[in-house]
Order: C-alpha cells, then structure tokens, then sequence
C-alpha cells in the first residue's frame, strides 16, 4: 500500500510541476503588438497662411514603440500607404527600410513622402473654406519577435488611421475616436 502511495505521489507532483513550467514557459515567451502612430503629419502645399504652393511633398513622423521588456522586434521594409479622403486609388506610397528595435524602444522614422496622385486644387479649396482634409495612413510590414537568441516566425502588421489636416497643414489633434482606429494587426503568419 505504501509503495503505491508513493507512486501515486510522484504522478501528481510530476504533473503539477509540468502544468506549472508550461504556464511559466507560455507566459515568458508570449509577445504583444508593437504600437505605431502618427505623430506629425504636415501637407505644405495645403498651409493658406504661407505660399508654398510648389511644394508637393508630405512630411510624416511616424512612432513606432516596443512596449515588450525582454523582446525585441525585427521590422521587415515597412510600406506606407496615403490616400486622400479614405479613397482607394493611394496618392503616395514610399518604403521605408526595415530595422531592428530592442526592447523597450520606441522610434521614429521621419520623412518626405512625394505625393503626386493628391488633387492638390481640390484639397487646397477644402482646407480654404475652412474644413479640414482627411488623409487615411496605411501602414504594413512583417515583423519577427527575439526571444533571448532566436527569431519568432514572421507576423503580417497592418496599421491604418485617419488623419484630419487643417489650414495651417498640420495634423489636427487627435480624438479618442482617432487613436482607436490605429490598432494594429498582427498575428497571421506571412
């Protein structure tokens, strides 16, 4: 009898110890979605108070932030996507080159994107009458987590938002409506 209480012993503290090291190994080696954002957008061509009106370029700063504390994110070339009052014909697409960020990081990549499918008459008339212009910022990029030596396979990250753009070519101030809208996605393997 006791030989088999002993056995049976062993059996429940070698399962309870799996569980438990499952559990520990799951925890530390799951990964969260970094985060983007929009942090400057200007349009010069569409600012009323200076006359840059040759100007057909948008500045963007974009952010891109690793909240994770022990993992770091490989970004393959991430493409950018601009497209004016959410249409689907983009009036910009540029690449950015692909990079490396540690853990706990957060980065910018800043840039002139050459937008030369905007209908600058029809903007530049919008943002005169006093409204602002929407311009929908698509982000995409495949991404590898790495967890203390080795690479996670890759993730497709897809991030778009609108961004609203006044008289002046500044990006308005964001709305909770706004930052909801740039969640990212991630998670299906490319």
């Amino acid at each position: 009898m006791a030989a088999s209480d002993s056995c049976g012993g062993c059996c429940c503290s070698f399962i309870i110890t799996s569980g438990l090291t499952a559990l520990f190994l799951w925890l530390s080696l799951r990964t969260s979605k970094p985060t983007c954002s929009v942090e400057k957008l200007y349009v010069a061509a569409l600012n009323t108070t200076d006359n840059s009106a040759g100007n057909r370029t948008i500045y963007l700063d974009l952010k891109l932030a690793n909240g994770m504390k022990d993992k770091g994110v490989r970004y393959a070339n991430i493409t950018l996507s601009l497209y004016y009052n959410s249409s689907l014909q983009p009036i910009a697409n540029y690449t950015l080159p692909g990079f490396y960020q540690g853990h706990k990081k957060s980065t910018h990549r800043r840039s002139l994107v050459p937008a030369p499918g905007l209908p600058w008459a029809m903007a530049l008339d919008a943002v005169s009458n006093g409204s602002a212009v929407s311009f929908r910022v698509r982000l995409a990029t495949r991404v590898n987590f790495k967890i203390i030596f080795w690479y996670t396979k890759r993730y497709r990250l897809e991030v778009a938002g609108d961004v609203q753009v006044n008289a002046t070519g500044n990006k308005v101030n964001w709305t909770a409506q706004e930052s909801s809208a740039l969640g990212t996605k991630a998670g299906k393997r490319a």
